[in-house]
């Protein structure tokens, strides 16, 4: 069992059938923190105990398919609908009516839809180095085809069941601490002439073009490592990786709500470094539209993808000031 910071408890809800695990801290108003690809409830370590410290009941999860939630096996059941639906009975599971809902990464589009689709039940929205970006009308698949060009857009290598797993489970620790490395604000700028990370080549594998540190990183240490190995090599990665399988689905699950801004007090924070935040320029330069009720867009310098890892006291900083705004 990873060790807990301190003033958190681990404990598993029922929620309609599905196991969800969730690590809290303190008391007051619930705050429901939603990881991403490849984390688990571990990378808000540092926002636990500070938004407890705030006043706040803050719940970081295990998103199924992950850590010691559910696993169920069909790909259709990692659409973000059924996500979202966790998310909801969540909040009854754990005795509240509403929460404010943070996500980063992957976890960033389902706390922005959560927040679209419940916004009775989701009060209030942070998203984490993904910005939001309402659905729109071109199917996903075919447009990160267009993004690869000659090459393979990562989301669409990691379609087929089994491919990028067999990757990864070759040395899970070595590819893990390479990915969230080379998307960390400490990477050494690509040589885009040989390629991003983000597209592998034909016939070569995504740790082709991972770096690796020389030195010690002081937000991700090898016990930090450690911990996200330990529980990948007990789950395996076809859960997690399902969630990019439904890309499509989602699409069409989502047609009613296209072109819909998210009405609720909203706060986006993410890194100059980071490539989601560069390529989602246009999506942040249309947040007074998409999200009216913007309480604060925070760009921070040299920081990649890892906001509350690589920036937490900042990030700390902008949720307790978001969340006071709130009354």
């Amino acid at each position: 069992m990873t060790a807990l910071p301190p003033g958190c408890r681990s404990h598993v809800v029922d929620v309609a059938g599905t196991r969800i695990h969730c690590v809290e801290a303190g008391d007051g108003p619930l705050v429901v923190l939603v990881h991403g690809f490849p984390e688990s409830w571990y990378s808000w370590r540092h926002q636990l105990p500070a938004l407890a410290d705030a006043g706040f009941r803050a719940v970081a999860i295990d998103v199924r398919g992950y850590g010691r939630s559910s696993k169920p096996l069909a790909v259709e059941d990692y659409r973000m609908v059924r996500i979202v639906a966790d998310n909801v009975g969540l909040v009854g599971a754990l005795g509240a009516e509403t929460a404010v809902i943070v996500g980063h990464d992957w976890g960033a589009p389902i706390a922005w839809t959560s927040a679209l689709l419940r916004p009775d039940v989701f009060t209030a929205v942070a998203g984490l180095s993904v910005p939001y970006s309402p659905p729109g009308p071109y199917r996903p698949l075919a447009m990160m085809r267009a993004l690869g060009g000659e090459e393979e857009f990562y989301i669409e290598y990691f379609q087929e069941p089994g491919r990028a797993e067999a990757e990864i489970e070759e040395d899970v620790r070595r590819w893990l601490a390479g990915f969230m490395f080379s998307a960390s604000g400490d990477a050494p700028p690509p040589d885009l002439t040989k390629g991003t990370i983000a597209t592998i080549a034909p016939g070569a594998k995504m740790q082709d073009r991972f770096s690796y540190p020389t030195d010690a990183l002081a937000w991700l240490t090898d016990d930090d490592i450690d911990v996200y190995a330990s529980e990948f090599e007990h789950t395996g990665f076809r859960g997690a990786l399902n969630r990019y399988r439904n890309v499509d689905r989602d699409w069409e699950d989502l047609a009613a709500w296209r072109g819909r801004s998210i009405e609720v007090p909203a706060l986006f924070i993410g890194g100059d470094r980071d490539g989601p935040t560069v390529w989602g320029a246009a999506a942040i330069a249309a947040f007074e539209t998409t999200l009216p009720k913007l309480h604060d867009s925070v760009i921070l310098e040299g920081c990649g993808h890892w906001t509350q890892q690589e920036r937490p006291d900042a990030v700390n900083a902008a949720l307790v000031e978001f969340l006071g705004s709130l009354g």
